[in-house]
């Protein structure tokens, strides 16, 4: 519905409409899952209004209301997938990662998480018929782990015919667009930034397609810590997450989050390894992806939670020219 005008909208003007697309709301779809207090703010409209204008896009979007179960095969036939490019572990995930998805990805330090987002933001940009999705990415840097080093040398590591047409490392890097967040507030208003900068790359060549927060919760740990914030943590953790469902609902692309690790005492069996951000993380996620190392510099990714997948395993290499196959 991208080609709907939001001067369409029954009570948004030209000064209304240039206030929402100053904050970010730049579709009708935006608007239409836009809750009544965020579009009145940002439009500095009263909350009946505001109501009103929603209600409006969601005719318009033709969203919120009920749907077959044929309508949403039809919808997921829009849906496609971004490679890996290492076969066990993309026939661990149904052919790889899902647009319209978060993919959470957890463990502990030195697992390979970070690396796997450095491989996706390049895979990204592969065509489509090398497991790419011929995009760009937006890169949420939380723990300053971004390399362009480690790009590079992946971008060297890829074989297989086509894969020049990249082109060069710096179009490669204009392609991976990197925010350093600096504290929870400043993470989550910069969801706000991507969405602006993806409807402007909307029409472009190369649209943004795969979306990164690495790590999604490191700021948060920090910043809320003792059982005293718990409540604060989660209500804005979550709210965090569902505003990247919807970005990535709204561009068809890949959600990525890395999320940190603890240890469970209490497991006397077995792994006690357990992700941070308790049930609001884990039920928001929609594929769920626990790293380990193994013997050998050998790494093996578990699909712990999926709604449609089977649970197992797949072991891959982490090398200087990126993940690979063992």
């Amino acid at each position: 519905m991208s080609e709907i005008d939001l001067e369409d909208l029954p009570g948004v003007g030209p000064t209304t409409a240039d206030k929402l697309r100053e904050a970010g709301y730049g579709t009708v779809e935006s608007v239409a899952t836009a809750t009544t207090s965020d579009l009145a703010e940002a439009a500095e409209l009263g909350e009946s209004t505001a109501k009103k204008v929603i209600l409006a896009a969601r005719k318009m979007a033709d969203i919120g209301g009920f749907k077959t179960g044929r309508d949403i095969m039809d919808k997921r036939k829009e849906i496609k997938k971004l490679q890996i490019r290492v076969p066990e572990f993309d026939d661990l995930m149904g052919g790889g990662l899902e647009t319209q998805a978060i993919t959470e990805v957890y463990g502990e330090f030195g697992s390979g998480k970070s690396q796997l987002v450095h491989q996706l933001a390049v895979n990204v940009q592969l065509p489509e018929e090398l497991g790419g999705l011929d995009g760009s990415a937006i890169y949420i840097d939380t723990e300053n782990t971004f390399r362009p080093e480690r790009i590079e040398q992946m971008l060297a590591g890829l074989d297989g015919t086509g894969d020049a047409d990249l082109g060069t490392l710096d179009e490669v890097l204009a392609r991976i667009h990197v925010a350093r967040a600096h504290s929870s507030d400043h993470q989550m208003l910069l969801i706000d930034t991507a969405r602006e900068l993806a409807n402007e790359l909307r029409t472009s060549d190369r649209p943004v397609r795969l979306f990164v927060i690495d790590s999604l919760t490191s700021l948060f740990r920090s910043e809320y810590a003792g059982r005293g914030t718990l409540a604060a943590r989660q209500q804005k953790l979550n709210r965090h997450m569902h505003d990247l469902f919807k970005l990535i609902d709204e561009h068809n692309a890949v959600g990525l989050v890395t999320n940190q690790v603890m240890s469970n005492p209490a497991v006397l069996f077995g792994d006690p390894t357990k992700p941070i951000g308790g049930n609001i993380v884990g039920h928001t996620a929609t594929f769920r992806l626990y790293l380990r190392k193994s013997k050998a510099g050998k790494r093996v990714a578990r699909l712990v939670d999926s709604p449609n997948l089977p649970e197992g395993e797949a072991a891959f290499m982490l090398e200087q020219a990126g993940l690979k196959s063992c």
